[in-house]
C-alpha cells in the first residue's frame, strides 16, 4: 500500500481516483507547520500540496519514503525543487487544469473595462444613478492583441473572435501557419502595441518578458487601448501604466496580479479610478480547483506505480551509466540553448543537434531535452527536461539529432543550430579538461568562451580602432569588460567580438554600442 498525504484542502472530488486505487491509502491535514510535517512525513509516500504548504528541504530530507510531491496548479515556487531532485523526489504539477479558468477571467475583465461595471456598480448601491459617466464601448469590431499564444492566449483568441473581434497575436515560436489555423494574424509587439483597442498578456514572466508593455511602449498605443493582465505581475511595467493612464494615452485596465504579492497598501492600483483589481483570481473556480486535483491524482498514481507521467517539473530518472557519461555535459548543453535562444529574432523552426566523438557511444537524449529546455526557456516558462521535446512539438519547431564519429579539434563536440524562416545560427561547446565548459565556435567565428555571466555578442566589420570603440563607451558607462574574445575569418571582413561584462549593460548603452558605426548587431546574454 502507498501512503499519500493531501494538503491545502485539495477538492476531494479532485482526489477521488486516489481514494478509489486499491493500493492507495489517503490522509489529508491541513495548517501544519514545518515542524508538524517534518514529524509525519517519513510514513507516507507521495504528498499533495497547493501554494499554502512549504515543501522545504527539510521536509524533503525528513521524507525517507517520499517518491513524488503534486502541487494542484501551475507555480511550484513553495516547493525546493533541488532538494527533490537530489533526493530522486519526482515534483509534478498541474499545468493544463486552469486554461479555461484563466481565459474566461481574461474576458470577465475585458467587458468589466469595455463597460466600467465595477465603478457602475459602486456608485448605484452607493445611492447615484449616474448614466452618463459611464459610456462604455463594444468589443465588436475592435482589435485584440494577445502577447503569448499558448494554451490560455490561444483560448482567449478563439472567444474574441466569436465576439467579432479582429485579433492579432504574439508569440516567439508561432509561425504564420499555426496563426492561419487557430484564425489569428501574426504580428510583434510593436504591430500590437500600434493597433490594438485591448491589449492581454498571456506569457511567463522571463528575462525577456519583464516589463516587456513599458513607457517605450505605451507611447506607441493607440489613445483610448485598455489593458488586462490575468497571466504574472511584472510583465507590465505597472508605474509606466498608471502614468500612460493619466496622461489619456490607455481609457482602462484590469489586472488579477501584480509584481508583490499582496500589493501594499498604497499600491496605485487599489484606488484609481480607471483600474479594476482582483487578488489573483485566474484559477479560482469549483471546476479549475477539480481539474488541477484530477490531474495531479492521475500523476501521482503513475509514478507510484512506476509508470510514464509527464508533467514532472524536475529531473527524471537516469540510468546510472548514463547519468555518469552525460552528467558533466547537462550544464554546458542548457548553456548552448540558453545561448542560442537569445541570439535569435521569429519563431524557431528547427534545431539541430550534433554529437560528435565518445558521445556518440552513448543514449544522447537527456542532453538534448537539457539543450531543447535552455532554448524554450529564454521565452516559456516551466520548460524542463521532462517537457521541453513535447512543448516544442506542440509549437511546431522540429528537433534533429546527428552523430558523428569523431571530431577533428576536441575529444567530445556537441554543437547546436537554430533555424527560423529568416536566420540561422550555430553554436558549438566541450568541455576542456582544467578549463571546464567552453563555447568554441560561434557559426563560421573560431572562439573560446566560458558560458556564464553576463555576455555581449557583437557583429561589426574588421576595421582598425573598432575594439577601442566599444570599450571606451563601455568604461565611460561604468560597464567594466571581464574578458574579450575576437574572431574573424579573413582580414576587414566580417567579425564578431564577445564581451564578458561585470554586470548587465543598460539599455541605453546597447542603443548607444548599436549606432556606433561598422557594428552592424549587439546582442545581450544572460547564462
Amino acid at each position: 500500500m502507498f501512503k499519500v498525504l493531501v494538503m491545502d484542502g485539495i477538492s476531494d472530488m479532485g482526489i477521488q481516483m486516489l481514494y478509489e486505487a486499491p493500493d492507495v491509502e489517503v490522509e489529508k491535514k491541513n495548517g501544519l507547520s514545518e515542524d508538524e510535517l517534518a514529524a509525519i512525513i517519513g510514513e507516507y509516500d507521495a504528498l499533495l500540496v497547493r501554494s499554502a504548504t512549504k515543501v522545504t528541504e527539510r521536509i524533503m530530507s525528513a521524507g525517507t519514503k517520499l517518491k513524488v510531491v503534486g502541487r494542484a496548479g501551475v507555480g511550484v515556487d513553495n516547493i525546493d525543487l533541488e532538494a527533490a531532485t537530489k533526493r530522486g523526489i519526482v515534483v509534478i504539477n498541474a499545468p493544463d487544469g486552469n486554461t479555461i479558468a484563466t481565459c474566461e477571467l481574461t474576458f470577465a475583465m475585458m467587458m468589466a473595462i469595455a463597460r466600467s461595471i465595477p465603478q457602475a456598480y459602486k456608485k448605484t448601491v452607493g445611492g447615484e444613478w449616474d448614466r452618463k459617466t459611464f459610456v462604455g464601448v463594444e468589443l465588436r469590431n475592435k482589435v485584440l492583441g494577445v502577447l503569448g499564444m499558448g494554451r490560455i492566449g490561444s483560448e482567449v483568441a478563439k472567444r474574441a473572435k466569436a465576439f467579432g473581434m479582429q485579433v492579432i497575436g504574439y508569440d516567439p515560436f508561432l509561425t504564420e501557419e499555426r496563426a492561419e489555423k487557430i484564425g489569428v494574424k501574426l504580428g510583434t509587439v510593436n504591430d500590437i502595441c500600434a493597433k490594438a483597442d485591448f491589449i492581454t498578456v498571456h506569457t511567463p514572466l522571463t528575462n525577456e518578458t519583464r516589463h516587456m508593455i513599458s513607457r517605450p511602449q505605451f507611447e506607441t498605443m493607440k489613445k483610448g487601448v485598455r489593458i488586462i493582465n490575468c497571466a504574472r505581475g511584472g510583465i507590465i511595467d505597472e508605474q509606466a501604466l498608471v502614468e500612460a493612464i493619466d496622461s489619456g494615452i490607455v481609457a482602462g485596465a484590469a489586472f488579477d496580479v501584480f509584481e508583490q504579492e499582496p500589493p501594499a497598501p498604497d499600491h496605485p492600483f487599489l484606488n484609481h479610478p480607471k483600474i479594476i483589481v482582483t487578488p489573483h483570481l485566474g484559477a479560482s473556480t469549483v471546476e479549475a480547483q477539480e481539474n488541477v486535483a484530477i490531474d495531479v491524482s492521475e500523476e501521482v498514481l503513475h509514478i507510484l506505480r512506476e509508470q510514464p507521467f509527464k508533467n514532472a517539473v524536475n529531473m527524471p530518472t537516469v540510468p546510472a551509466n548514463v547519468l555518469n557519461a552525460l552528467q558533466p555535459y547537462f550544464n554546458l548543453g542548457e548553456k548552448l540553448g540558453l545561448f542560442l535562444g537569445q541570439t535569435v529574432d521569429g519563431p524557431v523552426s528547427e534545431i539541430v543537434v550534433n554529437y560528435a566523438g565518445d558521445l556518440v557511444d552513448v543514449d544522447t537524449s537527456p542532453l538534448t531535452r537539457h539543450i531543447v529546455k535552455g532554448i524554450l526557456s529564454n521565452q516559456l516558462e516551466g520548460v524542463n527536461i521532462v517537457n521541453a521535446m513535447h512543448l516544442a512539438k506542440t509549437r511546431d519547431v522540429k528537433v534533429i539529432v546527428q552523430q558523428s564519429s569523431a571530431s577533428p579539434t576536441f575529444t567530445n563536440l556537441v554543437s547546436v543550430t537554430l533555424k527560423t524562416k529568416q536566420q540561422q545560427h550555430l553554436l558549438a561547446g566541450t568541455l576542456l579538461a582544467g578549463y571546464g565548459e567552453r563555447i568554441v565556435q560561434i557559426d563560421q567565428y573560431p572562439v573560446d568562451i566560458a558560458p556564464s555571466g553576463n555576455l555581449l555578442l557583437i557583429s561589426h566589420n574588421d576595421r582598425p580602432g573598432i575594439i577601442g570603440k566599444v570599450g571606451t563607451l563601455l568604461g565611460s558607462n561604468d560597464v567594466n569588460i571581464a574578458t574579450m574574445q575576437v574572431g574573424r575569418k579573413v582580414i576587414g571582413g566580417q567579425a564578431i567580438m564577445v564581451l564578458t561584462t561585470d554586470k548587465p549593460t543598460p539599455k541605453d548603452v546597447i542603443v548607444q554600442l548599436s549606432q556606433l558605426p561598422e557594428l552592424t548587431d549587439v546582442i545581450e546574454l544572460t547564462l
